[in-house]
């Protein structure tokens, strides 16, 4: 999978989910259904964009000859 297109997602669930999941019953831990789609996409765009951190080569530690890490 693209790293582009893993960050891509939580724009594409906020933007093309919300139409779908507009309505207030059944409540999810309390909140309107809409409300807790929004509020369970900004956790996950956390834990995507942490992902796409990890997976991105320009990200890698490099160790030189002393054996210190450098960004």
């Amino acid at each position: 999978m693209s790293l582009r297109l893993l960050a891509a997602l939580p724009f594409i669930g906020i933007l093309i989910g919300v139409p779908f999941v507009n309505r207030t019953e059944p409540l999810v831990l309390g909140m309107p259904l809409v409300l807790a789609w929004i509020v369970m996409w900004v956790v996950l765009t956390a834990a995507i964009m942490g992902l796409v951190y990890k997976l991105d080569p320009a990200n890698r530690d490099v160790q030189d000859a002393q054996g210190e890490v450098r960004p």
